[in-house]
């Protein structure tokens, strides 16, 4: 179980600092203005998503082995209120609070610890199903953020993954740099896109 558990919770931090790059690489491409808008009133801007995943990450990771959670002076209806218009550098500041209690729960937890029980909403949950729940939270919101940087952004937007019209040349150039490296390249796609 060492073994599985500990590729298990690196794998968990390799997504998350995935997710965090490529939100980070949206956010970049867009004005202070554009952080604001909604599109329509049932949506949200980038900063209250913003707003929101910190909240969610302060609340979830803090004392994530022996307390709920969902913090007692966590508010997430205030997550979704804008008041007035903050500045990029204080939701930033916000943004690195949040990844940053992730990460440090993340560093101090051992295979061991992955069957434990930990509550949410006074719901249980194995430490497993808490982080893929995490995982899955914070994936959906981060493609809402490139969505609405893409989108707002959409004249100057340069590509945080493969460009369109690109994979073959970019399959080429990864097998080459496999190749180059000594690691043996596989003839067969592992699944089918």
């Amino acid at each position: 179980m060492d073994g599985l558990g500990s590729h298990f919770l690196e794998e968990v931090r390799r997504q998350l600092r995935g997710y965090k790059r490529m939100a980070e690489g949206a956010i970049a491409q867009v004005t202070d203005e554009q952080l604001l808008i909604t599109v329509d009133p049932e949506s949200n801007s980038i900063a209250i998503l913003i707003k929101h995943i910190s909240g969610n990450m302060r609340s979830r990771f803090t004392d994530f082995l022996t307390s709920d959670g969902e913090k007692p002076d966590r508010h997430r209806d205030q997550e979704f209120e804008l008041n007035g218009e903050p500045p990029r550098d204080e939701l930033l500041r916000c943004w690195e609070e949040g990844w940053a209690c992730v990460f440090r729960t993340l560093d101090s937890l051992k295979p061991e610890d992955l069957m434990r029980t930990v509550y949410i909403r006074h719901e249980p949950h194995t430490v497993v199903q808490a982080l893929n729940r995490a995982l899955a939270h914070y994936a959906s919101h981060i493609g809402q953020i490139v969505f609405l940087s893409k989108h707002l952004g959409t004249h100057n937007w340069r590509t945080l993954s493969v460009p369109r019209g690109k994979s073959e040349e970019y399959n080429r150039k990864m097998i080459e740099e496999k190749r180059r490296s000594g690691k043996a390249v596989s003839k067969e796609p592992a699944h089918k896109s």
